[in-house]
Formats: structure tokens, C-alpha cells, sequence
């Protein structure tokens, strides 16, 4: 069973008439966000926009929301984001806004009320940070990008 938070949400100007966000099944981890544009906004092919979603959000303490592509978007038109995941802090009282960015090849048009990306809403810690001299050993010690795919 998922734990349930509030999640306060305030239609800011271009809002009007959207519906708010929303789960779509039982389960989903994410719920849609929609193009709160006032005209269609064509992106062409490695171009990017900022779309408004006309919403801004009061997230609880220690929550964050994710904003994150849609899968249907990637696979059918290359339609991703520049930034993804895109962070919202809980101090945040800003417009929720989507950077779009098309990798596709054909010019994509986003219309009012479209559903451009997701968000999901999740706990975060703060880490407290302690220089040091020394960090502990592991087996992989500094491997970093591919090391494990290769003999």
C-alpha cells in the first residue's frame, strides 16, 4: 500500500479550466501534468520550449516532486525533457513548468490541455557534509563509467 501525502495545488494564471492533476489508475506512481498554453506551441526537431502548466504546488516538508517525461511522448514523437528528472523543492511556490526538448524528427505540436509530462511525488534526506582525508575501501573502488562491462 503507498503512503498518502497533501499535496496543495493553486491554479496560477493560464490555469483556468485544466483539470487538476491526477492518478489514472490504482497504482501509478506519477499523474499528468498539461499544457496550460494560451496558443499551440510548435517545437522543432533538437529545439526546446517552456511550457506552463498554470499549477503551483505546496509540497510537505522532506517531499519533493519529480516532473518527468512521458513514455508514450519518447517512443511515438521523440518528445522528452532537457532536464529530467526535473526537481520541485518543497519551498517552491513558483509555476510548475516543463522544459520540452524534441529529439524526434518531425516538428511536434503541444495544444492546451495536451499531457506533457509526469510527476511524482517522493520523501528526500538532506545529507549532512563532513570533509575527510580518507573514504573506505570497496572492491570497486574508483571504477567509474562502463568499468563492469569490461575484462
Amino acid at each position: 500500500m503507498s503512503h498518502r501525502v497533501t499535496l496543495k495545488v493553486r491554479r496560477v494564471k493560464g490555469g483556468e479550466g485544466l483539470p487538476l492533476p491526477r492518478y489514472h489508475s490504482e497504482h501509478a506512481a506519477g499523474m499528468d501534468l498539461m499544457a496550460a498554453v494560451e496558443t499551440e506551441i510548435t517545437i522543432y526537431p533538437g529545439k526546446r520550449a517552456l511550457v506552463p502548466t498554470g499549477l503551483a504546488i505546496e509540497l510537505p516538508p522532506g517531499y519533493e516532486a519529480q516532473v518527468r517525461p512521458r513514455s508514450g511522448l519518447a517512443l511515438k514523437h521523440g518528445i522528452s525533457m532537457a532536464n529530467t528528472p526535473g526537481t520541485i523543492d518543497p519551498d517552491y511556490r513558483g509555476e510548475v513548468c516543463v522544459i520540452v526538448i524534441n529529439h524526434g524528427e518531425e516538428p511536434f505540436t503541444i495544444r492546451r490541455g495536451d499531457r506533457i509530462a509526469q510527476m511524482v511525488i517522493g520523501r528526500f534526506v538532506q545529507a549532512d557534509v563532513v570533509e575527510t582525508d580518507e573514504l573506505s575501501e570497496t572492491k570497486r573502488h574508483d571504477g567509474g563509467f562502463g568499468h563492469t562491462g569490461h575484462k
